[in-house]
C-alpha cells in the first residue's frame, strides 16, 4: 500500500492484489495490533478529514479518539476516510460519520435525520449534534472511545460541540493541494456490479474485464470538485481557531502508511497541562450566566473532566441506576432533589479515576453554603473558585429570546440567530423554563446566597460575565495559571 500503481500503459506498476496491499499494512502495523483493510469503501455518502481523540496513552483503554475536522469534501475520500478506519481498527475503537449516524436502526433521531437528508442532502446542525449525543453515551463508545470522521462542518458546529462539552484531545486535519485532490477525485470510477472503488492512477483493476465496464461515479467533474473544495476553505479557517493547542495538520500527499504512522504517532503523545498542577476548577453563576460554555472551554483546552450537576442527576435516572430510582421522585414532583442524595451521585463522579488524575471543572453545585460545607467536610476542595457576574437584563436577553423549531430540533435566538423565515418563526416554541418569571425566581435565588458562598470561598475571583464569551474564558484562564486580583473588570 505504500507504493502507486498506474494505469495501464502508464509505465506504473500494476496487477498488486488487493491482498497484497493487506498483507503489507498488516506486517507494517504493531504485531500484537495487526489489521487487514482489503478495500476502500464506497463513494456513499459524507466523510472529511480525521479528527482525533485518543487517550493519552496508546496502551491504555479506552481509547478516545473523538471527533473532530470538518468535511474535506468528496473529493478526497477514499484516503481519508481509509486513515480513520485504519486508526479505528488499530485502536479497537468506534468510528462515527455523518453516515453512520443517521443510518442507525431503531432510532428516531435517525429516522428523521434519513428523511430529512433525503429531502434536502443535508442534516440540520442541532438534530446532527443531538444524534452525537445519542450515539455517544452508548456502552461501546464509553467504554472503547471513538473517532468522528467529517464533523463539525462549519464554526457553528465546532462551537456548539465544545458548549455540550464534547472536546477532543487530538485534532488531525489531513491536507493536499488543491490540485491533488481534484486529481485523485476525477481518477475514481466504480464497478457498477461489486460497487468497488477504483482509480484511474493509483489503483488500476489489472482484469481487463473490470476495466471495461467500469463507470465515472454520479456527480464527479472538475467544477463541481472545485466548488465543494472552495466551501471547505472557506469553512476550515474558522474551525481551525478552535483547538489551538491539540491540532496537527499532516500532508495528505505521501503514501498511506505514511500518513497513518503519523497520526498513529500524534495520537498517542499525551499534551502537557499548561495549569502547574490538578485543577479542580469551581464555576458559581446564576442561570445564563455561561458557566455550561466555560466549563466545556476550560474541558477543551486543559482536559479536566466537564462535570454538570444537573446532567449527573439526569443521567442518573435515565440509566435507572440505584441513585436515579431515588432521584426519579422528586423530578417527577418538580422539586428540589435533597443535598445527601445530589452529594452522593457527585461523590461518585468525582471518585472516578479521570477526575483524580487529571482533574475537574464543577458548575451547578453548591447552590447555597449548606451544599458548599457538605462538599468541603467530604474533601472535594476547588483550588479555584470563579463567581460570573451577570445583569438581571442581560441574563433575560440571553434566556427569554431563545426558541426551539419543533420540526427540525433547530435552536435559534430571537435577537443574535433569527429564524431564517416568517414560516420557520411561526412554529418556534419557548422553553417555559425560559419564561422571565422562571428566570427571575432563579436569579434571585442564586443571589440570596452568593453573598455566603462568597464569603465560604474566600480566594474565589470574581468576573463580569457580560461581555464575550472568550473574553471571559481568558480572565479565567489567567486566573488558572496565575493568581488575578479579586475583582476583575
Amino acid at each position: 500500500m505504500t507504493e502507486r500503481r498506474g494505469a495501464p500503459g502508464n509505465g506504473g506498476p500494476q496487477g498488486a492484489s488487493r491482498a497484497d496491499d493487506a498483507q503489507a499494512l498488516a506486517t507494517a502495523v504493531p504485531r500484537e495490533r495487526r489489521l487487514l483493510m482489503t478495500r476502500g469503501p464506497s463513494d456513499s455518502g459524507p466523510q472529511g478529514a480525521a479528527a482525533l481523540r485518543s487517550s493519552m496513552d496508546a496502551t491504555t483503554a479506552p481509547h478516545r479518539i473523538p471527533p473532530q475536522m470538518p468535511q474535506y469534501g468528496e473529493a478526497n475520500h477514499i484516503f481519508e476516510l481509509m486513515q480513520a478506519m485504519w486508526l479505528a481498527k488499530h485502536l479497537s475503537t468506534n468510528l462515527l460519520s455523518v453516515e453512520s449516524l443517521i443510518a442507525k436502526e431503531y432510532s428516531p433521531l435517525a429516522a428523521d435525520a434519513r428523511m430529512h437528508y433525503q429531502k434536502f442532502k443535508m442534516v440540520p446542525t442541532m438534530l446532527l449534534i443531538r444524534l452525537m449525543q445519542e450515539r455517544l453515551k452508548e456502552e461501546d463508545c464509553i467504554r472503547r472511545g471513538w473517532i468522528l470522521d467529517g464533523i463539525p462542518e462549519t464554526r457553528e458546529q465546532a462551537l456548539t460541540i465544545q458548549t455540550l462539552g464534547i472536546s477532543p484531545r487530538h485534532v488531525i486535519v489531513l491536507s493536499a493541494p488543491d490540485t491533488v485532490l481534484i486529481e485523485r477525485n476525477l481518477g475514481k470510477r466504480i464497478d457498477p456490479q461489486t460497487g468497488e472503488i477504483y482509480h484511474t492512477t493509483f489503483d488500476w483493476p489489472p482484469e481487463s474485464e473490470i476495466q471495461n465496464r467500469l463507470m465515472v461515479p454520479a456527480g464527479i467533474f472538475e467544477g463541481e470538485t472545485a466548488r465543494k473544495l472552495l466551501e471547505y476553505h472557506r469553512n476550515i479557517v474558522r474551525i481551525l481557531p478552535s483547538y489551538p493547542k491539540i491540532l496537527k495538520v499532516i500532508s495528505a500527499d505521501q503514501p498511506c502508511v505514511d500518513v497513518f504512522y503519523q497520526a498513529l504517532t500524534y495520537v498517542q503523545t499525551s499534551h502537557r497541562s499548561n495549569a502547574p498542577f490538578t485543577p479542580r476548577v469551581l464555576l458559581c453563576g446564576p442561570v445564563g450566566s455561561g458557566k455550561s460554555l466555560q466549563a466545556a472551554l476550560l474541558a477543551q483546552k486543559y482536559g479536566l473532566i466537564n462535570v454538570c450537576c444537573g446532567q449527573l442527576l439526569k443521567e442518573a435516572v435515565a440509566d435507572k441506576s440505584k441513585y436515579g430510582d431515588l432521584i426519579q421522585p422528586f423530578f417527577e414532583k418538580e422539586i428540589a432533589v435533597p443535598d445527601n442524595i445530589i452529594m452522593k451521585v457527585l461523590k461518585q463522579r468525582l471518585d472516578q479515576q479521570d477526575c483524580v488524575e487529571r482533574g475537574w471543572v464543577l458548575h451547578g453545585f453548591p447552590r447555597d453554603l449548606d451544599q458548599a460545607h457538605l462538599m468541603d467536610n467530604l474533601g472535594y476542595k476547588p483550588n479555584r473558585v470563579f463567581f460570573l457576574n451577570v445583569p438581571f437584563d442581560s441574563v433575560i436577553e440571553r434566556l427569554s429570546l431563545r426558541r426551539t423549531d419543533p420540526v427540525t430540533g433547530e435552536r435559534y435566538h430571537l435577537m443574535y440567530k433569527p429564524p431564517p423565515t416568517m414560516e420557520v418563526q411561526a412554529r418556534l416554541l419557548q422553553n417555559p423554563k425560559d419564561s422571565e418569571e422562571q428566570i427571575k425566581l432563579k436569579m434571585d435565588l442564586f443571589y440570596r446566597n452568593s453573598a455566603e458562598l462568597e464569603q465560604f470561598y474566600g480566594d474565589a475571583i470574581t468576573l463580569n460575565g457580560d461581555q464575550d464569551p472568550y473574553t471571559v474564558f481568558e480572565y479565567i484562564e489567567s486566573g488558572i495559571i496565575n493568581r488575578l486580583p479579586k475583582k476583575v473588570p
